[in-house]
């Protein structure tokens, strides 16, 4: 045999070849695949797409291997007799001795040419005999229980259980329907003692408020003494946790989840941009909860984000344009107001007409303010800033969602910078007319009812009554967040999609469509825009950081079109756990 590199190459065994790039080979229900070295085992085969039921486990979380449902069967080769060489067979693997008990895959780290049986007769009686002491307290309420449709132990007994109870004595009662903090209920009768809520608290949230007490079957889930789950991830411990024990005061009893319409979407609370899934029915949303995204926000979200959506269908929501006559705001017709606007315009010099935006507008809106402003011939042109304390976790300073887009369409370092100079000219009579776009400037820009009082006119967009659209000679009613398509680049640079949930109320029109209309009425020419997919395309041929996007390559996930050098705090916590081995995910 030639002792070339290539005849060398060709004897090496598959564990050399797998060492060779960090990686180890692991046989799952009679296959052999590869993976880096320190894997956890459940996390091999969910890479493999094999199933392997859990509870407590939580890529995101420490494992503490106590619900005991992730049990598989283990083999390792035989250790070889002294002197006795390993044998192999004819693929270059060792044979597998199988272990006779199981071990949980949660906890335990693949190793070289081991082997994983997730099937067969030992691994099912034994999560069997688990499912079985699981449900033995668990009281039979699934008819009622808020986490039914959800429920991975509802799920998992019909997979994995015995199908029948053997059980005959009294159920121990535990508290139900205990308040242990202002957002959330805890039913302990429910609870599996699967850990999830405790450690994120004390990992993820830096608030460790939840612990057990007492012992077996009478262990129970409670809040310290003298305190309250009140963080503002509190809601988080709902969603992770796998039986209806936690749950939001908020969607309580409002809706069975089978009836809801699941729409992924991006939260506009803060620059920070939360990936999101709004649960719709018919025209209503009755909850928000986090999508995962590891670039963005992890799995997790704040309570103070998630909540922040009654406001669309309150009674102060705008539905219908409006312009004031004699003193009181009348219904008037779009084509009526939008024509009312530019005749009022046309009498005034551009350079006494201003435009202020908003920073939650989207890209697609914000190129059509720059659009405006040429229209117009306007050097004045500002969004107004919102800030806040960030938390070190997920909420920033920035509150407001496109601050980064911004700054690449209007192509400036600070696109609130204007806003004191136009607020001066206004006071100072310079200014006769003003635009605003989705902010109220009285409440959020420091103007006062007397400064808009000085105004020759002013024009409004907003989704609720307040003190600006009371002065506002025409009023026109725009879209929220749920109600929109388009996209915006948070503090990381990172481009993401704002999809449509419910569909606008009325005659509520998505913004940028009034603001190509408004343009098309001020300038005289029908613009030829007629999707927003439109607009996007304008976008990504004028703006160099968008070129060779399209709305539909911007995926579920978003992707990076800028460097900003901004850290999110979580995630550079879950990073360096994820380093010291704390975590897998």
């Amino acid at each position: 045999m030639s002792d070339t590199p290539t005849a060398s190459a060709e004897l090496k065994l598959p564990k050399d070849i797998a060492a060779e790039k960090g990686m180890v080979n692991v046989q799952i229900d009679g296959k052999w695949y590869q993976f880096p070295r320190g894997t956890r085992m459940i996390e091999a085969c969910r890479q493999v797409k094999v199933d392997v039921p859990y509870y407590c486990y939580h890529p995101k979380l420490s494992v503490p291997g106590n619900c005991r449902m992730c049990l598989v069967q283990m083999g390792m080769p035989p250790r070889p007799m002294p002197g006795q060489e390993p044998t192999y067979d004819e693929d270059g693997y060792q044979p597998i001795g199988w272990m006779p008990r199981p071990a949980i895959s949660c906890a335990n780290t693949v190793a070289e040419n081991m082997g994983i049986r997730t099937t067969g007769e030992l691994v099912q009686k034994c999560r069997e005999g688990v499912m079985e002491f699981l449900l033995i307290n668990h009281p039979l309420d699934c008819p009622i229980c808020d986490q039914a449709g959800e429920c991975r132990l509802q799920e998992q007994s019909v997979g994995y259980g015995r199908g029948v109870s053997r059980f005959v004595d009294m159920k121990v009662k535990k508290p139900k329907n205990v308040d242990i903090g202002p957002r959330i209920r805890l039913d302990d009768e429910r609870c599996i003692m699967c850990s999830r809520c405790i450690r994120f608290m004390d990992e993820v949230a830096g608030d460790p408020v939840l612990g057990f007490t007492q012992r077996g079957t009478h262990t129970t889930l409670t809040v310290h003494p003298n305190r309250r789950l009140d963080s503002n991830y509190s809601l988080n411990t709902a969603d992770i946790c796998p039986v209806g024990a936690l749950t939001s005061n908020d969607f309580r009893f409002q809706m069975r989840v089978w009836f809801l319409k699941e729409t992924p979407s991006i939260d506009v609370n803060c620059g920070t941009g939360t990936n999101i899934v709004i649960h719709t029915r018919g025209n209503t949303i009755h909850r928000i909860t986090p999508r995962q995204n590891d670039e963005v926000n992890s799995a997790w979200m704040p309570d103070s984000h998630r909540l922040n959506f009654h406001y669309i269908d309150s009674d102060a929501r705008l539905t219908e344009p409006m312009m004031k006559s004699n003193g009181a705001h009348a219904v008037t017709s779009w084509p009526d107001a939008l024509t009312a606007t530019a005749a009022r315009l046309k009498g005034i010099p551009a350079d006494q007409v201003a435009i202020i935006g908003s920073g939650r507008m989207t890209n697609e809106e914000l190129v059509l303010l720059k659009a405006l402003r040429e229209t117009l011939g306007t050097p004045h042109l500002s969004l107004v800033a919102r800030k806040g304390e960030p938390d070190g976790l997920l909420i920033a300073a920035d509150r407001n969602p496109n601050t980064t887009g911004a700054k690449l369409i209007l192509d400036t370092i600070d696109p609130y910078d204007a806003l004191s100079s136009i607020r001066s000219g206004v006071q100072g009579g310079q200014i006769k007319a003003l635009l605003v776009f989705g902010e109220d400037l009285i409440t959020d820009a420091g103007f006062s009812a007397a400064d808009l009082a000085n105004l020759d006119f002013l024009l409004q967009t907003s989704l609720l009554a307040n003190p600006t659209a009371n002065q506002a000679d025409v009023v026109l009613p725009g879209a929220a967040f749920s109600e929109k398509r388009g996209s915006m680049v948070n503090l990381t640079g990172r481009l993401q999609r704002l999809n449509r949930a419910v569909e606008p109320p009325f005659q509520t029109r998505d913004d940028w469509e009034i603001l190509r209309d408004l343009i098309s009425e001020i300038s005289g020419q029908q613009a030829e825009i007629h999707l927003i997919e439109d607009v996007f395309r304008r976008l990504s041929e004028n703006v160099s950081a968008f070129e060779g996007m399209t709305l539909s390559k911007i995926g579920d996930l978003g992707t990076v079109i800028t460097e900003t050098n901004y850290k999110i705090a979580l995630l550079e916590n879950e990073r360096a756990r994820k380093a010291a081995g704390t975590i897998n995910g």
